[in-house]
């Protein structure tokens, strides 16, 4: 089932259509309207994830609502090709060029350059920090509590987000990354650029839980045009189109972005492209036999990007879960390739240099290794869908909250509470 195309107009509010193809992305996915219990198996997860993440969940969310939020509006770059609703980023690994400072950035890859411009990327960061864990508070406590002041707080002001970042003409972001990552005197923008918005994901699963409770049927409307719009920018523009056919993470970065705003508008065509993309192209060009992914180890942070592009493609499998049909090569998490290559090989590769980074016996990264590994979620998924119990009880001794602000750059799902709410709940 595909939903209708809902178009905005110039100023990219004025709506066509009506809150209908929302709950026709809802009933794609099988998304009711308040809790009750699925299976018992599923349930269980959830009230592990829920056990574990409870309390931080609950001081997050505390925390969170009494903050302001900011949009990219709110920062403004003279460096900007583009106008204040445009997202704008710099390309994290160029610098000035020694023999030419006023000439073209030159590449150092691995070593970001402090000097650039952040300030979007650290808004839509604190987004995806903040709203996700709102959601996930009010999730978490209305079986307990019901509809009380609290939970109505914490789902007003996750709901006060979006509209801010989707809705609201004042304030709206464009549904376009043609300005981001840019580099000095080479380029205005790049497909590479498209990773940016990897911070979107965790964003989109959260308000497939809670936008049809707190948003109005014509605020529904916007926030589902503004998807449908950056969905259609990603698989037909020119930077998307190139960043959807990367030959190492920023592919997979792009696949869970279109994974997860498709599930929200209920787009399962894509979706199942995005199916056959994992297991035509992901797995026999970037996985090694041995479950390691060697375009990663060949960069100068070997660690950190095994790492980055293990979560991102688990969580992807996970994505992909909902809304499969009953067919077994459709659960990604049990396919592999015929010589054995799979998510669960790669989850085998890695999980001794989670569990002991000093056995590492590759390069260390040329920055932040001291910062690894974190609460990597592809540890949890892998666990409980590989059937490892070792790799949960690892994935609940790492650290869940980094601070190391490059590491917060590359881990996108930090409520993995949300990303199981659907297996073990139903919202009636």
């Amino acid at each position: 089932m595909r939903t209708s195309i809902l178009k905005l107009d110039r100023r990219g509010f004025c709506l066509t259509g009506s809150a209908a193809a929302f709950s026709g992305a809802w009933r794609l996915f099988g998304q009711q309207a308040g809790p009750s219990v699925a299976n018992s198996s599923s349930e269980a997860t959830y009230s592990m994830v829920a056990a574990v993440d409870r309390k931080r969940i609950l001081a997050a969310a505390q925390e969170y609502v009494a903050r302001p939020i900011e949009t990219v509006t709110a920062f403004v770059s003279e460096l900007s090709p583009g106008g204040p609703h445009d997202f704008f980023s710099q390309a994290d690994y160029f610098w000035p060029n020694p023999k030419d400072p006023d000439g073209p950035y030159v590449n150092r890859d691995g070593q970001s350059n402090p000097a650039n411009f952040n300030d979007h990327r650290k808004a839509m960061i604190r987004l995806s920090v903040e709203m996700p864990a709102l959601t996930a508070a009010w999730f978490l406590l209305l079986p307990e509590h019901g509809q009380t002041a609290l939970t109505k707080r914490y789902r007003q002001h996750a709901g006060d987000h979006l509209r801010a970042w989707f809705i609201h003409p004042e304030t709206r972001m464009n549904p376009n990354l043609e300005f981001a990552q840019g580099v000095h005197g080479v380029s205005t923008g790049r497909s590479y650029g498209i990773i940016d918005t990897l911070h979107l994901v965790e964003v989109a699963r959260a308000a497939s839980l809670i936008a049809r409770t707190e948003l109005s049927e014509v605020e529904q409307s916007a926030l589902l045009a503004w998807f449908q719009e950056y969905m259609r920018w990603m698989k037909t523009s020119e930077k998307g189109i190139k960043e959807r056919d990367a030959l190492n993470n920023h592919a997979v970065c792009w696949a869970l972005q279109a994974s997860e705003f498709a599930r929200l508008i209920g787009d399962s065509q894509t979706r199942n492209e995005i199916r056959a993309q994992y297991r035509t192209v992901f797995l026999p060009d970037q996985l090694g036999a041995d479950g390691s992914f060697p375009k990663e180890l060949a960069r100068t942070k070997p660690y950190s990007y095994s790492i980055f592009n293990f979560d991102v493609m688990a969580a992807l499998c996970q994505s992909l879960k909902e809304g499969s049909s009953k067919v077994a090569a459709d659960d990604l998490f049990s396919f592999t390739l015929p010589d054995g290559r799979g998510i669960c090989k790669a989850a085998s590769f890695l999980y001794p240099y989670l569990k002991d980074k000093s056995s590492w016996p590759y390069a260390h990264d040329v920055e932040h290794f001291d910062s690894l590994p974190v609460r990597t979620p592809g540890l949890l998924f892998c666990g409980v869908h590989c059937d490892r119990s070792d790799y949960v009880q690892l994935w609940k001794t790492l650290n869940p909250d980094p601070t190391d602000p490059e590491i917060i750059r590359n881990y996108p799902v930090r409520q993995p509470l949300l990303w199981f709410a659907n297996d073990g709940w139903r919202r009636s």
